[in-house]
């Protein structure tokens, strides 16, 4: 075996079996994972911009870190998942840093509401007994954790889940944290985190948390964006919908209604007149309530243009605004009184500011919009495109940006996202997959479905898909557009009496129904978008995945509508330019399920007949992998019957 010494390149040590073979089962050097390890070292020496589409099995992992800890320089790599996140420091990065033998220092960096907030538990422990059995509960398993943790990182405490109501009480936020003025702040876990990420020379973050320092929100990571060399973004074809909520702007009602608590629990250790602040927050948490009443009992999504000329939204939203101006003139005299009161001063403030232009909703090249739910209501300002942020944060921090995902380009181009991020001028690289596709996996489009459009489609196609399902004994993704279709179609596999357990998202966490999947080996997996992404099943467990619909977005989601409309207003064609690459993406995304590991075998099926009708269906067709296509019902068994006779020799 070579010597360090010997070792120049990332391509060196991917060249070397005995290295990684000891640590990776199986490892041999692929030259597309060589060509993106070069392609990575050639951006940061030349401090550029580059987008990397590797797709599945191409090893993009290793192809990004060699070279980034080979460089000078601190890097920051940013992932879309903290399934990701935790993956990459725990599992990856230590197997990388054995084969180099060098002495580098990596940190984890998560959002602040992952860290406990000595403060924020002890000032709320004073007041269990206000709080539901269930917290107060809670709140007690949560301080005899805080006694023995070394990071703070409430991941480590599993017996409460994610969840769980006690985690506002002991967590904070952007709006609440006190920073330097904290009477806790040398014992905070979250600054501590900081403190060793600004030492190290690799930082492990995620987008949310990237970009909600690029916007300026105070997450912590600017200490960290001046002095990196090198930022990477795994999982990039997400960046765009989560810079755009990060540079707008919004506001919920439990925020307001936490705003209420926190400068209670802070007045009682004040001066303050603690009857009148009772009514003034008691007249807030009423207009917040009024507020969410007056759009309707449904839960929906919707432009808030739609409703900010009702008078009873008019009436609601102004004595909201009037409640928060009275609870901010309240606070001011006595914010200097108190770390804890200037902060809730400061964001009865902000919050009237952010409400105020909410409800106006006059400025240009943005969407307002609302959310409501059960109980509460979110307001939004959405820009309609980040790339001059995005721009604008390059040219502020001009290091070498890196982007790459298995899903960038639409048939091999880069220019739908190029343009979304402002990235027209970055140099882009396509790695197609080693997997035998053609051999692995079957597409399947099958005959006689009726239009999408069809109140009958979602039964038809299951009810094509139940013999489909037994053919793969089980072993499925039913993957589905919307939550309507998700729910018809499992009232009817239950009533085909399926002889394999039926896991649908929204009967249980999203985790669980995964771990419950992967433990049964013959499940059938009813899910919508979270599962398109981001969920890893190897082997025989996962051998068919069904995707009910070519995934146009919903034309009534605003934030989307809002696009088209600028879109085609300013001369374009927005089904050409946005909503079919975006479709295409999704597709790719979904169907990426399948195919894992260079032994998988497995069915993707695409039920929607437009692939074959419609002239934008080779589009789709021309992006997905070269799998053997079929139309036939009778080659999907003769695939499945092959595929049980070779398991069953093995």
């Amino acid at each position: 075996m070579n010597s360090v010494g010997e070792f120049q390149s990332a391509r060196d040590y991917l060249n070397d079996s005995a290295r990684f073979g000891g640590l990776l089962e199986g490892y041999r050097p692929r030259e597309a994972q060589l060509r993106m390890a070069d392609a990575v070292a050639e951006a940061i020496e030349a401090r550029g911009t580059l987008l990397v589409e590797a797709e599945t099995g191409t090893g993009k992992t290793l192809a990004y870190l060699l070279p980034a800890l080979l460089s000078d320089g601190p890097t920051l790599v940013s992932t879309g998942t903290k399934s990701l996140q935790d993956q990459l420091f725990f599992k990856d990065l230590p197997m990388v840093l054995k084969v180099l033998g060098m002495a580098r220092k990596a940190a984890l960096l998560k959002g602040r509401a992952n860290y406990l907030c000595p403060y924020r538990l002890e000032l709320h422990q004073e007041e269990a007994r206000f709080l539901t059995r269930e917290t107060a509960e809670q709140m007690q398993v949560v301080a005899h954790w805080a006694g023995r943790t070394r990071t703070g990182d409430i991941a480590e405490l599993k017996q409460l889940p994610e969840d769980a109501p006690v985690w506002p009480w002991v967590t904070s936020t952007a709006d609440n944290c006190l920073g330097t003025e904290c009477p806790k702040y040398s014992e905070c876990p979250l600054m501590n985190a900081r403190k060793e990420a600004q030492e190290a020379d690799l930082v492990v973050v995620n987008h949310h948390l990237f970009f909600a320092d690029a916007a300026l929100r105070g997450e912590g990571v600017s200490d960290l964006l001046p002095s990196a060399n090198t930022v990477i973004f795994d999982e990039a074809h997400q960046l765009p919908e989560i810079a755009a909520n990060f540079f707008g702007d919004s506001l919920s009602t439990r925020q307001v209604q936490e705003l209420g608590r926190d400068a209670l629990s802070e007045a009682a250790h004040s001066a303050l007149d603690l009857a009148a602040l009772n009514q003034t927050v008691a007249a807030v948490d009423k207009a917040c309530q009024d507020l969410r009443l007056s759009l309707g009992e449904a839960e929906r999504r919707a432009p808030w243009s739609e409703v900010q000329d009702t008078p009873a939204v008019v009436e609601a939203g102004t004595a909201l605004l009037d409640a928060l101006v009275d609870l901010e003139a309240s606070l001011a005299p006595q914010a200097k009184t108190s770390r804890g009161l200037d902060a809730c001063a400061r964001r009865a403030a902000e919050q009237v500011i952010t409400l105020k232009t909410i409800l106006d909703g006059s400025a240009p090249n943005r969407v307002y919009w609302f959310e409501t739910f059960k109980r509460t209501l979110v307001l939004h300002s959405t820009p309609l495109s980040v790339a001059a942020q995005l721009r604008a944060q390059r040219e502020k921090h001009p290091c070498t940006w890196i982007l790459t995902s298995a899903t960038l380009s639409v048939a091999g181009r880069f220019e739908h996202l190029q343009k979304r991020l402002g990235l027209e001028e970055a140099d882009t690289l396509r790695l197609e997959s080693p997997f035998d596709f053609k051999r692995q996996a079957v597409f399947y489009v099958p005959e006689g479905m009726p239009a999408p459009s069809s109140p009958d489609y979602t039964a038809t196609l299951t009810k094509a898909m139940i013999p489909v399902i037994r053919a793969a004994g089980g072993r499925t993704f039913f993957l589905f557009t919307s939550h309507r279709a998700l729910r018809e179609a499992a009232g009817l596999l239950r009533q085909a009496q399926l002889e394999y357990p039926l896991l649908v998202q929204g009967e249980a966490g999203r985790r669980e129904l995964l771990d419950n999947f992967r433990s049964l080996g013959n499940a059938v997996l009813l899910g919508t978008s979270s599962f398109w992404e981001g969920i890893d099943v190897r082997g025989e467990t996962l051998s068919c995945v069904i995707i009910d619909k070519l995934p146009f977005g919903s034309p009534g989601d605003p934030v989307a509508a809002a696009r088209i409309e600028h879109i085609n207003s300013s001369g374009g064609n927005a089904f050409r330019d946005y909503q079919l690459p975006q479709a295409v993406l999704a597709l790719r995304q979904g169907a990426g399920r399948l195919i894992r590991d260079p032994s998988d075998t497995g069915l993707l099926v695409v039920g929607d007949p437009r692939l074959i009708t419609k002239g934008y269906g080779r589009l789709f067709l021309d992006s997905l992998p070269g799998m053997t296509r079929t139309r036939k019902a009778e080659v999907v068994q003769r695939f499945f019957t092959y595929i049980a006779n070779r398991e069953h020799l093995q």
